[in-house]
């Protein structure tokens, strides 16, 4: 068991007794140049381990980033897995690879979740969910926190298309902070290297048949003196893409089936001769030619 609140925040522990035990949690955060707000999240997620009495970690997915962010890191006891390959996939991918946590929760560097609010994860996950998703439309945005383009179009169409293409109950279908199992990581299997892992990871935990939650939570303006690496219209249409694609039966599948009934019954009307609907001729310009003259 810890010692103190503060051994936790400065990772001054006992490192043979460390490694006796894996840690419960392990805090998953995608970074690229984040060096202003890296640090707070990474204190938000040891003061969270400290305070519930657990072991946890922080582990860092660095993406190339050329500011303080990985001496930031460093400094802050979190452990960084250097992933070259560019993208907020990429990054996530080595991060959950290198983590030893039982159960792995994920937000991003920016500080727009709240990474001092890790109980309601933690619960989900200890009463058998293996996917927690944070859901940020039940929980509030705060003003300025999210573009009104991403909040009243975005990712209302984007998640309602996947609920439907799915057959997913999920709210917030793109919601940055989420906690899974290191099992159900691996299930899910998601490659994608960027934006689109979100609905990747999504998308496969529902085929794999993965037990999954929704938690409420608020998203807060982030604390960053630079644009997000997100796109608008590039990454809209990269998720777009990828949940059209993941859903063959509903997309191609079922309406080629329609179409070819539609055919097999007109070529079955057809076969006694041409017929006439709505004053629409149809048949083989032939048989049309003969009609006319009689």
């Amino acid at each position: 068991m810890m010692n103190s609140r503060s051994d936790v925040a400065t990772g001054q522990i006992d490192r043979g007794f460390l490694e006796l035990e894996d840690p419960l949690v392990s805090a998953i955060i995608p970074c690229l140049n984040e060096e202003r707000t890296l640090g707070i999240c990474i204190r938000k997620a040891l003061d969270a381990f400290a305070k519930r009495g657990i072991r946890g970690e922080v582990v860092v997915g660095d993406n190339g980033s050329s500011d303080r962010s990985v001496e930031i890191a460093q400094s802050l006891g979190a452990r960084v897995a250097h992933q070259p390959v560019k993208g907020y996939g990429a990054a996530i991918s080595a991060a959950a690879g290198s983590a030893h946590g039982k159960y792995l929760i994920m937000a991003d560097a920016d500080d727009s979740y709240d990474w001092s609010k890790l109980d309601d994860f933690i619960d989900a996950l200890e009463d058998g969910a293996e996917l927690v998703m944070g859901n940020r439309f039940a929980g509030g945005i705060e003003p300025g926190a999210m573009p009104p383009l991403h909040r009243y179009l975005g990712n209302p169409v984007l998640s309602t298309i996947a609920r439907w293409l799915h057959h997913s109950p999920i709210g917030d279908f793109h919601c940055g902070m989420r906690g899974f199992t290191r099992d159900a990581f691996q299930r899910m299997g998601a490659r994608s290297p960027g934006m689109e892992f979100a609905s990747e990871m999504v998308i496969n935990a529902h085929r794999a048949g993965l037990i999954i939650r929704e938690v409420p939570i608020k998203l807060y303006p982030d604390k960053r003196d630079r644009p997000p690496h997100l796109r608008s219209f590039r990454d809209g249409w990269r998720h777009l893409r990828l949940i059209v694609a993941h859903a063959p039966d509903t997309m191609y599948l079922l309406p080629g089936l329609i179409l070819l009934i539609a055919g097999v019954i007109g070529l079955a009307i057809l076969a006694a001769g041409p017929v006439t609907i709505g004053g629409q001729y149809f048949g083989s310009t032939s048989s049309r030619s003969r009609r006319w003259q009689h």
